[in-house]
């Protein structure tokens, strides 16, 4: 009987910044084509684990293992990660003025490129591909011209990024609360950009609070974490039902397990 190799898996890891610890002990397995969603509240360190598997030099990694391809990223250098097939859609994506969308991504694209294929695109191919994924998610040809987030609305941010995941095109990409300060238009168009480009071996990590996102990007599996522990793992069913009832009846069952 065959057997699915494990596209992407973190073992037993232990995180924190500052000698605070926030995750303790998070384990977790994606499979190439999985759509997982994450789910917990405020401060329960889903944000600290996209920034711990991404790279980011201000987390220290205290124990723990994450397997991207049976290859352990946390060896590696955030750039590295990247050139991988690691993607993040950041909650707050960083301004940068003077810098353009078209250049950054150019750079960016060239640089998978290069990693994957050993030759970056010649511009009028990156010209070309742009315009047909901007076309593809519905983008203003405007919007390549402009400063990378310099003066955009919440909704822009998070389409740029989409944008940059449909140009790199990653094998997972995980989205930080995507949803994070958007109206309900805004979060519709994301959604949809997200699903258009979205191949059926790519694996996707929706990192969120609320169950409304995943009324639009349909999860196979759901799991929620609290006080840096996923502590309850199902299928789609599981975020309607914290919909209902909240986090405080999950919140009650892990006190009772802990102090049991």
């Amino acid at each position: 009987m065959s057997t699915t190799t494990p596209l992407f898996q973190i073992e037993n890891l232990h995180a924190g910044i500052e000698g605070n610890e926030i995750l303790k002990g998070v384990d977790l397995t994606i499979n190439p084509g999985e759509i997982h969603a994450l789910m917990g509240p405020n401060g329960s360190g889903k944000s600290t684990l996209a920034y711990v598997v991404a790279g980011h030099p201000n987390y220290e990694v205290l124990e723990g293992r994450v397997l991207y391809k049976g290859e352990n990223v946390l060896e590696m250098a955030a750039d590295e990660r990247a050139r991988l097939g690691l993607f993040l859609a950041f909650q707050y994506p960083t301004v940068i003025p003077g810098v353009s969308m078209a250049n950054f991504l150019r750079l960016a694209v060239n640089s998978v490129r290069e990693a994957r294929e050993g030759k970056p695109l010649a511009p009028r191919e990156f010209r070309r591909l742009m315009r047909e994924k901007m076309a593809m998610l519905k983008v203003d040809e405007t919007f390549a011209t402009r400063y990378l987030n310099e003066g955009f609305s919440g909704g822009e941010k998070k389409r740029a990024e989409i944008l940059q995941l449909a140009l790199l095109e990653p094998e997972l990409a995980i989205l930080d609360e995507t949803d994070s300060g958007l109206d309900i238009d805004a979060l519709r168009t994301v959604s949809e950009g997200v699903n258009t480009i979205l191949k059926p071996e790519q694996s996707l990590l929706v990192i969120t609070h609320y169950q409304r996102l995943l009324n639009y990007i349909k999860p196979h599996f759901v799991h929620v974490m609290l006080e840096g522990r996923i502590v309850e793992s199902g299928g789609p069913e599981l975020a309607l039902e914290l919909e209902d009832k909240g986090y405080d009846w999950l919140k009650e069952q892990f006190a009772e397990k802990v102090g049991a």
